[in-house]
């Protein structure tokens, strides 16, 4: 089998951290790997597959033997250091929100449109977090029936922040159980005990970025820019695992036990939906679990054309990590490096 070349670019991240294990777990048919950081994490010595590797940093040339490119590096870096790694030679998987509504970039959930993928230019972004748990949960539904509108509420770890706001729910937690002052330095606010609703830039609209992203991105997964989706992005004090609270509405009347029967039989999803016996999924279970968590499905109470249902996914590694190395799954695969090309 050929080998492939590898980069995970912020490999000291959150995300890029996950991103090696998830490599190690899928054994993707890698020759060499770099991995590469910012300067201060420059020569620090990262594990993978039993062998250490020495941090690098973005230099000029140093994509040039590289096949793909995994990038967690925020969305200022990347529209700063993506064209040079295309450039270069490399096919990148970006999981930032810089080239995510790019007409000439894929937005990718390979159980949803991996079709798309051989339409790249060099370039194949990672959707965000909240959008693909949304989306692979709706799949198997929107696959039977039309959906007109979402309404969406989203309960986000701080993982989703980075390792920065983890430390600072930990060490607020610690404190305010000790009683010392609570400081805050990620957030606005004290997240420990709290939630925090304004996620990411507000817009003049009211509405952040965070939640535009919601129905931007659930829009072009799809292909279908009729979906209309509405959100608001909450921050809790969790520190792994997004839950998300969507309202379904439809042109008819839908049957609860079909829509159970289609979660049930989707392999990407898992049904935890016996709520009289306290069987509904928790952002800890996702720790555990790559699969989206669905519960509580129920009609709405007062129109039967809509449905509620609660859904869990781990938002660092099927929200970012796992999606980003199933893409790369599926490029090497299929052999599309150079895409539709």
């Amino acid at each position: 089998m050929k080998k492939y070349n590898v980069a995970v670019v912020g490999a000291t991240g959150a995300v890029g951290t996950e991103m090696l294990k998830v490599l190690e777990e899928y054994d993707l048919p890698i020759d060499n790997l770099k991995v590469i950081a910012s300067p201060r994490s420059k020569g620090k010595e990262l594990t993978f597959k039993g062998e250490k590797y020495k941090v690098q940093t973005i230099e000029k040339g140093v994509f040039e033997d590289i096949d793909i490119a995994l990038f967690s590096i925020g969305s200022s870096n990347s529209n700063k250091f993506v064209p040079q790694a295309v450039y270069e030679g490399a096919l990148v998987i970006d999981n930032s929100n810089a080239f995510r509504m790019d007409d000439e970039v894929p937005l990718v959930v390979p159980e949803i449109n991996p079709e798309a993928i051989k339409e790249h230019n060099g370039i194949i972004a990672n959707p965000n977090c909240s959008t693909i748990q949304m989306v692979v949960a709706l799949n198997p539904i929107r696959k039977a029936h039309v959906i007109n509108k979402i309404i969406v509420s989203t309960y986000q770890a701080v993982s989703g922040t980075g390792q920065k706001a983890v430390n600072e729910l930990r060490e607020q937690t610690r404190d305010f159980l000790e009683g010392k002052e609570v400081k805050t330095d990620v957030y606005p606010h004290q997240i420990a005990f709290n939630a925090i609703p304004l996620i990411d830039k507000l817009n003049d609209n009211g509405y952040t970025e965070e939640e535009l992203k919601l129905n931007r991105e659930t829009q072009k997964i799809f292909a279908n820019k009729e979906i209309k989706v509405t959100a608001t992005a909450v921050r809790i004090p969790v520190f792994y695992g997004h839950s998300e609270n969507v309202h379904i509405e439809f042109d008819i009347t839908v049957d609860l036990e079909e829509i159970r029967y289609l979660l049930e039989n989707d392999d990407n999803i898992k049904l935890m939906d016996d709520p009289a016996n306290d069987v509904y999924p928790t952002p800890i279970m996702s720790e555990d679990d790559d699969r989206v968590m669905v519960g509580r499905v129920r009609t709405d109470l007062h129109n039967p054309n809509s449905l509620e249902m609660w859904i869990v996914g781990n938002n660092i590694r099927k929200g970012a990590a796992l999606n980003a190395v199933q893409i790369a799954d599926y490029v090497i695969k299929n052999n599309i490096i150079d895409g539709g090309e």
